[in-house]
């Protein structure tokens, strides 16, 4: 019965910790006379060649995972090689192969949160993540294995 209570207690306080960490990070911009907001220029429209974004490499992408990781509240139930409250990270990258399937699967997790796979504890969701960031993120994870991405 002490180990529940204490669970319960655990459950709640990082629970309380993480819904507090968090926060998006919005810039609002306005308009200028061409329809570009202050965060978007010309050179941007150059860079979307009929209507399709460059593609960014997967080495990228996962540099990108990596700072979004970095920044966000990830380290306070997950760490790189050692189990916190949730699974390491390099355990995660082992456990599914480096695919779109799976980086979508993982981005899902990340959004939504989830529990079941790694034990009762629930994984707190993250709603305010894009999804393609919440893909950058999983896209890093799953890199921590040095496996080749299959995309």
């Amino acid at each position: 019965m002490k180990k529940l209570l204490l669970l319960i207690a655990l459950f709640g306080f990082f629970t309380f910790a993480i819904s507090s960490c968090g926060g998006k990070d919005e810039k609002a911009g306005t308009e200028d006379s061409e329809g570009y907001s202050e965060y978007e220029t010309a050179e941007d429209d150059d860079a979307k060649k009929g209507g399709q974004e460059q593609q960014s490499s997967a080495a990228e992408l996962i540099k990108q995972g990596q700072a979004l990781v970095d920044q966000s509240d990830c380290k306070t139930c997950h760490h790189q090689t050692n189990k916190i409250i949730g699974p390491a990270h390099a355990d995660v990258a082992k456990k599914y192969e480096f695919t779109q399937a799976n980086v979508t699967y993982l981005a899902n997790k990340i959004k939504n949160g989830g529990s079941g796979v790694w034990g009762e504890i629930p994984m707190t969701p993250h709603v305010d993540l894009s999804q393609a960031d919440a893909e950058k993120m999983a896209m890093y994870v799953l890199s921590l294995d040095n496996e080749e991405p299959k995309l």
